[in-house]
């Protein structure tokens, strides 16, 4: 479990991209957050010119034991492999603005309690069919979360090597807010009950009956270390996503980080390596109750606030145009001397 992560730290470098920035045919700091990203994609890359190429997103999708009992959850278990036939019909939010913006669509069983045909455009990495409800037991052994981690780090370098520098991620799970809540409980050290959220949909009296639900599960576990917390408290798709995120950030990769539940992966993946934050660009602040404190945690600023909390990955969906976009004005944006025009007035 150990990933060699550098950090994009360059003093060097960062002068010379602020300068780059700064003699852009605009007022210095005009383009705002455009700026920002240039500059962290940049120290990134280690380069004065980067690129953002054939970006992607992933969608791990898992079943939860918690979920059969149908007590935190308004959905049925079944719609998680009834959403991922939606996703391969193409029928899904994150198909449409996947395709809209040129996104290359990934869609992976992490564990979901169903056998799709091996004929669907699906990346099967089923670690088993769904969790263990961890009400009773842990949700995985540590070496199913292990495999986790490790099949999804497999995914992403394939995606490197196909070309991939760029890659955002989702994820589909009935159930799964209630594990990220767990976790973010575990990781952030906020009581459980600011953790827990609507997920999809339930009313104040669902939030509280989930609120003391969880509050049981959490008191019921002692987890020594970011692994076996995951393995307690999470699911197949999460720990997938926790193993992708941390091998991408090794193979050097700009990371846009969606949701509640990806960013519940991301608590683990920085308690495990740190520098993994160095990589990561945050699209969208979710409109789930925890998620806000969350980005609080980690000192992180979103780039849009669209009152989403659909998961799949919309949101990283809807910012990597913003990604695109800011590193093409780098690049091609002309400087005050290349265009003509006369630059800032010194006294």
């Amino acid at each position: 479990m150990t990933y060699r992560i550098e950090s994009i730290i360059n003093p060097e470098l960062e002068v010379k991209l602020q300068q780059k920035i700064n003699l852009k045919t605009k007022p210095i700091g005009a383009l705002g957050e455009l700026e920002r990203i240039a500059f962290k994609i940049g120290c990134i890359q280690q380069t004065e010119n980067p690129k953002v190429e054939n970006p992607a997103i992933v969608v791990f999708a898992g079943d939860h034991g918690i979920a059969a009992k149908g007590e935190v959850n308004p959905f049925p278990q079944e719609v998680t492999s009834q959403m991922v036939y939606n996703f391969v019909n193409g029928g899904a939010a994150i198909n449409i603005f996947s395709n809209t913006n040129g996104l290359n669509l990934k869609i992976v069983d992490a564990g979901v309690n169903y056998k799709f045909p091996e004929v669907f455009d699906i990346i099967n990495a089923k670690i088993d069919f769904g969790t263990k409800n961890y009400q009773e037991e842990p949700a995985m052994t540590l070496e199913q979360c292990e495999k986790a981690f490790f099949k999804g780090g497999d995914i992403i370098s394939t995606l490197k090597d196909g070309g991939t520098n760029t890659i955002g991620f989702g994820e589909m799970g009935i159930s799964n807010t209630s594990s990220a809540a767990l976790l973010m409980a575990y990781f952030t050290k906020i009581p459980i009950s600011d953790c827990v959220g609507a997920g999809t949909g339930l009313n104040n009296e669902g939030i509280s009956k989930k609120q003391q639900i969880l509050s049981e599960v959490y008191k019921k576990y002692d987890p020594k270390n970011p692994l076996e917390a995951m393995s307690v408290f999470g699911g197949f798709e999460i720990a997938m996503l926790c193993g992708a995120i941390l091998k991408a950030a090794e193979l050097k990769m700009t990371i846009v980080i969606d949701g509640f539940i990806v960013t519940a992966a991301l608590l683990a993946a920085q308690a495990i390596n740190k520098n993994v934050l160095e990589y990561c660009i945050f699209a969208h602040n979710s409109n789930e109750k925890g998620h806000i404190k969350m980005l609080n945690f980690l000192n992180a600023k979103p780039l849009l606030s669209l009152g989403l909390r659909l998961g799949e990955g919309t949101g990283a969906a809807l910012a990597i145009p913003l990604v695109q976009v800011s590193v093409n004005f780098l690049n091609d944006m002309a400087s005050f001397d290349a265009a003509g025009v006369s630059g800032e007035t010194k006294d």
